[in-house]
């Protein structure tokens, strides 16, 4: 195998809660993370010289050691030994830093990529072990689903798939850091009602009920990001106001999601905030539905 194209497959947060700063300036977590189909495209092929070589379609993108795929070749070509080089071009459609592991599951993609090219042997739970020392999210994006996300994000349980639905995403034109909103996450003068309910979720996936695991959604995260970002509040109005049974911001944000139980009306939000009279509200939107 010279070659491979892949698709690296964005994720929301179905529900998001910190229950506590660790000593080593982490943060537990206890998350449901859902794989979305909206994706990038990750093409690799094997390359005589050796070395590495990243492009991609967005110029302000890092094509070097600041990239977190360039980083995951690069750790199993060292850990391997691998002589020959590897090419990689990305077309990235997913939003950048918009709190849906973009960069995340680019990485995660690239290690299955290079498990694949290079005939490594690894099985994913190998290649997780990996992955979790570039970051938090590419265990999940390498096992894609629906799950349960705790300790630093690292420590996975699958769960029920979330049903067949239309999901609506909207990225304002504004970038959060994902530091500074733990910085001002001050978890533990929080009252009790900040914290979503994670158990209501659960059992609505259990029961296959869309609207109740829309109804019982939250992140903790938009206590700061709501207050320091008032357009994702009104990014949310906006979706609920066009027919969404709810809508959260996923991961630490910008990025808000609509889930809806009616195709029209998930297909008329969707347009609104596209082309039609709230088109300034976002600059990115799309229009998808779980991966499964």
């Amino acid at each position: 195998m010279d070659s491979v194209k892949l698709q690296a497959y964005g994720k929301i947060n179905l529900s998001l809660d910190v229950l506590r700063q660790r000593e080593d300036g982490y943060h537990d977590v206890r998350m449901i993370m859902q794989t979305v189909k909206l994706h990038d495209n990750v093409d690799m092929q094997k390359t005589r010289e050796s070395g590495i070589k990243l492009t991609t379609n967005l110029a302000f993108l890092p094509v070097n050691e600041n990239n977190l795929m360039y980083r995951a070749a690069k750790m199993l070509i060292d850990e391997f030994d691998i002589k020959y080089g590897v090419s990689m071009q990305l077309k990235k459609v997913i939003p950048v830093s918009a709190g849906m592991a973009g960069g995340s599951t680019d990485a995660a993609t690239v290690l299955y990529g290079m498990n694949k090219l290079f005939n490594l042997g690894l099985s994913i739970d190998e290649l997780k072990k990996r992955g979790v020392k570039l970051g938090a999210d590419i265990p999940f994006c390498l096992m894609r689903g629906t799950a349960l996300s705790e300790g630093i994000g690292d420590v996975l349980t699958p769960l029920s798939k979330l049903p067949a639905c239309p999901i609506v995403l909207a990225k304002p034109a504004i970038s959060v850091s994902t530091k500074f909103v733990y910085q001002n996450l001050h978890v533990n003068d929080l009252p009790a009602s900040a914290h979503p309910d994670v158990d209501s979720v659960i059992d609505a996936l259990e029961r296959h009920d869309v609207h109740d695991v829309a109804v019982n959604m939250g992140n903790i995260l938009e206590t700061v990001t709501c207050t320091n970002y008032p357009e994702i509040e009104t990014i949310k109005a906006k979706m609920k106001e066009l027919g969404a049974v709810n809508a959260l911001m996923s991961g630490s944000g910008p990025t808000v999601f609509g889930i809806f139980d009616d195709p029209d009306k998930a297909k008329m939000c969707y347009e609104s905030l596209r082309f039609g009279k709230f088109k300034n509200l976002a600059k990115q939107v799309y229009l998808t539905e779980p991966w499964r």
